[in-house]
């Protein structure tokens, strides 16, 4: 199964960015004089990013008027710790190294926007040779909807249908299924104790980076 091109997520598929992210919320507990969380009560909301953190954190509803300048906070106090803690999964830099060896394009499309993204992908030589990255507000639309997706695919000049999605939540395989794209769930990556994965769309399951070369057929 040799694609045309692979595209990721980030945040639990690519990176462990779970420290920094805790780090952010209570930092804004701190400055609201409450004592910090543990980095185990944040970790399974990570990939839903503020709407999943700050409720946790601060006791924040999303559909409040209020919500929106709590996340501009965390966004700006976010900004300040990345590359503190993040770093690549284990395996992650083998996998990206063999899809150049193998002339294969890769990607990433993340719902964290540009701003925020950047600065991960750049601070990685690794990660640093992405040749399309489309963030949560690159275009009108955020996963799961198909349209960041293909806009990638159409950044890497690869047809949709030749192109692999790998991701480590639910929204990612809808995206990825919506897009006619083949499907590949990230077991080890930023899932509730609730989800089963069994039930989300994947044509493939993956419970480490480098097991995706084992599927791919290019070790």
């Amino acid at each position: 199964m040799t694609p045309q091109a692979v595209l990721f997520d980030l945040d639990g598929t690519l990176v462990d960015s779970a420290a920094d992210l805790a780090l952010a919320v209570n930092r804004m507990r701190q400055q609201r004089a409450q004592p910090p969380l543990p980095i185990a009560q944040y970790r399974p909301l990570v990939g839903s990013g503020a709407r999943g953190l700050l409720p946790i954190g601060l006791d924040a509803d999303p559909d409040s008027p209020s919500f929106a300048s709590l996340r501009d906070e965390f966004f700006d106090t976010y900004e300040a710790c990345i590359g503190e803690a993040t770093q690549p999964f284990d395996g992650v830099a083998q996998v990206l190294d063999a899809l150049r060896v193998g002339q294969i394009p890769w990607g990433i499309v993340t719902n964290k926007i540009e701003r925020l993204a950047r600065p991960i992908v750049a601070g990685d030589p690794a990660l640093a040779q992405c040749q399309a990255l489309v963030g949560g507000d690159t275009t009108a639309h955020a996963k799961p909807h198909p349209l960041p997706l293909l806009h990638a695919a159409a950044l890497l000049k690869v047809p949709p249908s030749g192109c692999i999605y790998v991701g480590d939540d639910r929204r990612d395989m809808l995206a990825g299924k919506s897009a006619g794209m083949t499907t590949v769930a990230a077991r080890y990556g930023y899932i509730a104790a609730d989800d089963d994965t069994a039930t989300w769309p994947a044509d493939h399951y993956i419970d480490s980076p480098l097991e995706l070369l084992t599927l791919l057929g290019i070790e």
